[in-house]
């Protein structure tokens, strides 16, 4: 089965301040070996995001293209933005692109790789699942 990995697990492998041993950046590891890792746009957008150096940018954005992108359908954003009104009026916070993955996920029963907490309160309110490390 195919893992929607979240930023927050690329950012940790791609910090130069994390240790390489961290188990989330072990499992990012052998999902890319495995062939399963699953990115979208806006993942993308946000990995990419931020960097000052256009060097830095170039060769992170290189190694990226590796990965291509998971086609979406107006249904997804659709979705998304039914995701966030409906965990909002229960006093669930999120960004649109944290829905958009939720979204992504559901409509394909793709788990989502995540350290971000969040992610359990919207598991909460909604038909997504989330990866358990076999590490």
């Amino acid at each position: 089965m195919n893992v929607l990995v979240d930023t927050c697990i690329w950012s940790l492998a791609l910090r130069r301040s994390s240790p390489q041993d961290l188990p989330q950046i072990r499992e990012l590891k052998e999902l890319i070996n495995e062939q399963r890792v699953v990115i979208i746009g806006a993942i993308r957008q946000e990995i990419l995001s931020g960097i000052r150096e256009q060097s830095q940018f170039d060769l992170l954005r290189d190694k990226m293209r590796a990965f291509s992108d998971f086609p979406l359908l107006q249904e997804d954003y659709e979705t998304a933005a039914a995701f966030l009104n409906a965990c909002r009026r229960t006093g669930i916070q999120g960004s649109t692109t944290d829905f958009l993955i939720c979204a992504v996920s559901a409509r394909h029963s793709l788990p989502i790789f995540t350290v971000d907490n969040d992610f359990s309160a919207y598991q909460q309110r909604l038909a997504i699942s989330l990866y358990q490390s076999r590490q």
